[in-house]
């Protein structure tokens, strides 16, 4: 393997492993500034300029904290519980392409660090697997509400990822491809053909599931089940403390910065934006900006993250079942069959 292509590969891993921390820490003061605001108060503004070092302070002192592990628990899987959260999470952002490609010194850098033909599929494993922290966390811990917590998160995280896999076909079925870089570059620009490029305007019913879904599988309000206070304590990390309850709080983070990057990529064009090929400005100068524009499509779905959280009380357990099983399946059911009798159509005209 070439020399130079590891080095851009471990460069690019880096580069985004560590702006995934940064807004991951930094998304816990934004929530609370967006809190503050919301309910009319004012949010931590002591650490710092304007409270910016507060998730320093608080990564200090979850760090320093006294950890403390239940003795009638599994203390092997009470520990590998939010490893595997953590690591879930983190490696969620693998496959989506972060811009187009970049030209230094005549080397075309491609800006993904793995574009594999079923990224897709790769994103669903990696989200499946993530409940499995939740739910050894709950059960190592020999605690009831621990263990409550993570029963619903596996079931929550069961109902809602058939929801979002089917929601999902009828965006194959218009692209015809698993690679998230392929389903980018098909939305270049924002108009052609007498349409718009991107696939919220081409599936808006498979959007809204899909972003309901994704609230479910962040385990963010309404859909907070798995560790609502007023039932369960904390739920899942009821007996959890210090670093490893903090590897659970910052995995959510994590996630939703993921699945903001993924909606991006799906359904609003990714790195692209409005009249790229139109203003005569380099390649280069394209993929940058491109950049930029993914990433604010991103701090807006975060945004939306955290308004819905402080706006939306939390569903009764039955009513997230009956939103699940009664509404979201059989609506996506409904969008594929309506996509497959329209592409028919489409054939035959």
């Amino acid at each position: 393997m070439e020399l130079a292509f590891v080095i851009e590969k471990f460069v690019l891993v880096t580069v985004i492993f560590l702006i995934t921390l940064g807004i991951a820490a930094y998304s816990t003061l934004a929530e609370r500034k967006i809190a503050g605001y919301i309910q009319g108060r004012i949010g931590p503004h002591r650490a710092g300029p304007g409270g910016l070092l507060q998730p320093l302070a608080d990564g200090g002192k979850m760090f320093f904290k006294e950890e403390i592990i239940p003795s009638e628990s599994n203390h092997f899987l009470f520990i590998a519980g939010p490893s595997l959260a953590l690591l879930t999470a983190s490696i969620g952002s693998a496959v989506i392409p972060w811009g187009k490609v970049l030209t230094i010194g005549g080397r075309a850098i491609e800006l993904q660090v793995a574009d594999i033909n079923v990224g897709l599929l790769y994103i669903f494993g990696v989200v499946s697997l993530g409940v499995y922290g939740v739910m050894i966390g709950g059960w190592a811990s020999n605690n009831k509400y621990s263990l409550m917590g993570a029963i619903r998160a596996a079931s929550q995280n069961i109902s809602y990822e058939i929801a979002m896999g089917l929601s999902i076909i009828a965006l194959l079925m218009i692209t015809g491809t698993l690679s998230l870089k392929g389903i980018a570059a098909q939305q270049e620009g924002f108009w052609a053909d007498g349409w718009f490029t991107w696939n919220v305007f081409k599936q808006p019913l498979s959007f809204l599931i899909f972003i309901v879904c994704a609230f479910a599988e962040c385990n963010r309000t309404p859909f907070d089940l798995p560790e609502s206070e007023n039932e369960l304590v904390a739920g899942y990390h009821t007996e959890y403390s210090g670093f490893k309850l903090g590897a659970y709080l910052f995995s959510e983070y994590i996630n939703m910065f993921v699945s903001s990057a993924v909606m991006s990529t799906l359904y609003f064009g990714g790195y692209n934006f409005p009249f790229m090929n139109d203003l005569g400005l380099s390649d280069n100068v394209i993929a940058l900006l491109g950049i930029v524009f993914l990433f604010g499509k991103i701090f807006f779905f975060i945004f939306f993250f955290m308004w819905i959280r402080w706006t939306i009380p939390r569903f009764r357990y039955d009513q997230l079942m009956n939103l699940g099983w009664k509404v979201l399946i059989p609506l996506a059911i409904a969008n594929i069959v309506i996509t497959g009798i329209w592409m028919t159509v489409k054939d035959l005209i």
